[in-house]
């Protein structure tokens, strides 16, 4: 087993600082990564409603489609992460922020000027080279800005942004696309980002890393990329939870990408109808999931640690059920009710995920050990998920004449891998205890 060097997390006893005291701003700079991150998922989701859209007027297929939201976006995003990441650790996070936020504002006005697949398949690469910088400096500030004990909390809060941002991002792009058209979506979108980049720029303040861990420590530097990797592996837990949490953001991202266009072709629902629908089944599901679960995560999690990944554990095994009679039932009603329970259950994990990587890894590869998450995560996720259900989708429609019907079973063929997930999580439950210990001397 690699053993983690303590001098990685311990200072020399000669050059120290103290533990600042807990104050107003990170509050504020929580509160400021949240709008953020909002906004981030607004422009990563608009796309997914805009499809059906997108697809008339370009005439894509529902492979085009799949690579579109999915390879395309997560390749580029994923790898990108990683080299920003190294950056983040060693740099001032909250540039890195600003400068990722201009980036992805202005290649989303850009969609709007699409004329074909190629072209917009290039200009959604160029968000994803923008976004890749957000996560990774936003977890590991929220990390040095609150002590372990409020972490996962803190951390559960920032993960509103992503069922807000969804919630918004299906009903605010649908809305657009209804009102106008698909083009004028992004244009409006992309602006806004503009407007938001001066609140991040004098809104946040570059905490010193490690600070709120206990203790006393010193600004370290950051180890080569091999020595870092070889640190963050060492964790046989961590690696449980990223593989897990990949597999559980493959389903996720299959819900998130296929709704629209499964309510559409099996239920008829027109684009304004999908926007307010997939608006409250998105942000209530996905926000009860990630709020009572990192809240439950935590409060049970301070007496026993292994509780930190059963409740994921638990979501995952209750996501196959309820998506399965979401999406093979007959009545529109129920299957929409079910797609807030789906949603909730299969976004229980994602809280406890970032708070478990973020307290195992060293403060100075923080923002490293987030971007292995997003790699990971967003490649098995959002890369493969819609990818391969717009193939299976194609397949069906092409040799069985399932037109109508098809995401039916492309859909709820990805519930082997919220199985998978749970495997993964019933693993970490074992080693978590001793290796957060161990990452805490």
């Amino acid at each position: 087993m690699n053993v983690v060097p303590l001098e990685l997390r311990r200072p020399s006893p000669d050059v120290t600082r103290s533990v600042p005291r807990p104050g107003w701003h990170k509050w504020w700079a929580l509160g400021i990564l949240i709008v953020v991150g909002v906004y981030n998922y607004i422009d990563r989701l608009s796309v997914f409603i805009l499809q059906v859209q997108i697809k008339t007027d370009l005439g894509l297929s529902d492979t085009e489609l799949g690579a579109l939201n999915g390879v395309a976006f997560s390749l580029l995003y994923s790898m990108l992460s990683l080299p920003i990441a190294r950056l983040a650790d060693a740099g001032n996070r909250r540039r890195i922020i600003v400068v990722s936020l201009i980036v992805w504002s202005g290649m989303t006005t850009l969609c709007g000027f699409a004329g074909g697949f190629v072209t917009l398949l290039i200009l959604r690469m160029g968000v994803a080279v923008g976004e890749a910088g957000s996560l990774p400096p936003s977890h590991a500030l929220i990390a040095d800005y609150f002590p372990r004990n409020q972490r996962t909390t803190a951390l559960a809060l920032w993960s509103l942004s992503i069922p807000l941002g969804q919630g918004l991002g299906f009903g605010l792009s649908g809305w657009l696309g209804s009102a106008f058209d698909w083009r004028t979506a992004f244009f409006v979108l992309g602006a806004a980002g503009f407007v938001l980049a001066p609140l991040a720029l004098f809104g946040l303040k570059e905490p010193e890393r490690g600070a709120t861990d206990g203790g006393t420590f010193v600004a370290q530097g950051v180890p080569p990329f091999r020595e870092s990797l070889r640190i963050l592996w060492g964790y046989r837990a961590l690696r449980h939870i990223v593989w897990g949490g990949s597999l559980n953001a493959y389903v996720l991202y299959t819900f998130i990408n296929w709704n629209a266009p499964f309510y559409n072709r099996v239920f008829g629902f027109s684009m304004g109808e999908l926007a307010g629908r997939l608006a409250l089944v998105t942000g209530i599901g996905s926000g009860l999931g990630m709020l009572f679960g990192g809240v439950l995560a935590e409060r049970l999690g301070r007496g026993d640690a292994r509780w930190r990944m059963r409740v994921p554990l638990f979501g995952a095994l209750a996501t196959v059920p309820l998506m399965l009679f979401q999406y093979l039932g007959a009545s529109a009603p129920a299957s929409l009710v079910l797609g807030v329970a789906s949603f909730a259950a299969a976004s229980a994990y994602y809280p406890s995920m970032v708070a478990c990587i973020q307290s195992l890894a060293p403060p100075n590869l923080r923002a490293l050990a987030a971007a292995v998450m997003v790699l990971t995560v967003n490649i098995v996720g959002l890369g493969f998920g819609p990818l391969f259900v717009g193939i299976i989708s194609d397949y069906l429609i092409a040799h069985f004449g399932m037109v109508t019907d098809s995401l039916r079973y492309a859909i709820s063929a990805s519930a082997v891998f919220a199985l998978w997930a749970a495997f993964h999580f019933h693993c970490a439950i074992r080693d978590l205890p001793r290796e957060l210990a161990r990452a805490a001397v």
